[in-house]
């Protein structure tokens, strides 16, 4: 039986990884076409931190939990609610809340998880590979040879990319630090360090005739330069803004201003912006196609997810600085209930 307390992460106002904060209430109860889960795995996202900062488009009202990515069992059931049972695994992409041990989520936003699938994994392809997939093939729809650069390639979305990338037998370029180059070369993509080199350059050497798609969640001036490493009839998705960080509204600002102009200029290139959760809302049923067909490929271990580190909750400040600071090759995984 689940205990009468929930404890879950709060954050009152926007700030740094201090301000992630436990606290101990009642369990949330279930309205009409709810459920409340027990969560077993969350996973942290740079979503999670941009929400935290302030900086994510359409930014939730503080104070809140963070957590865009939950696994875990269902504890209650509100009514109306048909389809689930109770202590069936399920999976959500919930932007919010999953940094908790108990969560509410809306029957409709979940999906269920096979048996036999370790929640540290499973969690893993809720955002990341699904983003990572949807981009290859529902937005670009690649096709074997074709070559793509993965920006941000040690990360979550990037490893999941990479994965992905070499089950469709893509040619893939993969950017990142020095520490993380070994582990981009091991899911087969050329490594190329951002730091010593311009990757534009480096691309122009190994793919004159220019990329086939580029995969950019770093925003800003950034996305102009992985727009120019595109052919003809290639397309740049854009995935997020980490640069808003680090440069804030000036250079989100500047990042979509540039993604307003490449949107217009007569040169047969194409670009898109991907939000997982806005992507989900618009196609539900292309969410649960995708991600069962991940879930068939973990359970073939045909993908395999990189996971950096795993938390207890009361460690989520360590694991956000973790990820902010760009420590983390892989996937990072809270564990509400150790």
């Amino acid at each position: 039986m689940p205990s009468e307390k929930n404890v879950r992460v709060l954050v009152a106002a926007k700030g740094g990884p201090e301000v992630l904060k436990l606290v101990e209430e009642d369990l949330p109860e279930p309205q009409a076409g709810q459920v409340r889960v027990r969560v077993l795995a969350a996973g942290v996202a740079f979503a999670d931190i941009l929400i935290r900062h302030g900086l994510y488009p359409g930014n939730p009202p503080f104070p809140l939990t963070p957590g865009y990515d939950i696994v875990g069992e269902i504890d209650a059931l509100g009514q109306n609610v048909e389809n689930f049972s109770l202590g069936q695994r399920v999976a959500a992409l919930t932007m919010t809340g999953g940094y908790s041990q108990f969560t509410i989520v809306p029957a409709a936003d979940l999906v269920a998880v096979p048996d036999g699938l370790d929640p540290s994994e499973a969690v893993c392809l809720v955002l990341n590979y699904v983003t990572a997939y949807q981009m290859l093939h529902r937005l670009a729809q690649l096709n074997a040879g074709q070559k793509v650069l993965v920006h941000s390639a040690a990360g979550g979305v990037g490893t999941a990319a990479l994965q992905l990338g070499k089950i469709a037998k893509l040619e893939t370029f993969g950017t990142a630090s020095k520490a993380k180059l070994d582990l981009v070369s091991a899911l087969g993509a050329v490594p190329i360090d951002y730091r010593a080199e311009k990757f534009s350059g480096r691309i122009r050497q190994l793919v004159p005739d220019g990329l086939d798609c580029v995969l950019d969640p770093v925003g800003g001036t950034h996305w102009w330069a992985s727009y120019a490493c595109l052919r003809r009839g290639g397309i740049l998705l854009c995935y997020g803004a980490q640069v808003n960080l680090s440069g804030g509204t000036l250079a989100a600002g500047l990042g979509f201003a540039l993604f307003g102009l490449m949107k217009v200029l007569p040169d047969r290139k194409k670009l898109c912006w991907y939000n997982s959760r806005t992507f989900r809302d618009q196609r539900p049923e292309w969410f649960r196609e995708d991600l069962g067909i991940l879930f068939n490929l973990l359970l073939a271990r045909a993908i395999q997810p990189v996971i950096a580190r795993k938390f207890r909750l009361r460690d989520a400040s360590r694991a956000n600085e973790m990820l902010e600071k760009g420590e983390a090759a892989g996937k990072l995984i809270l564990l509400p209930q150790t």
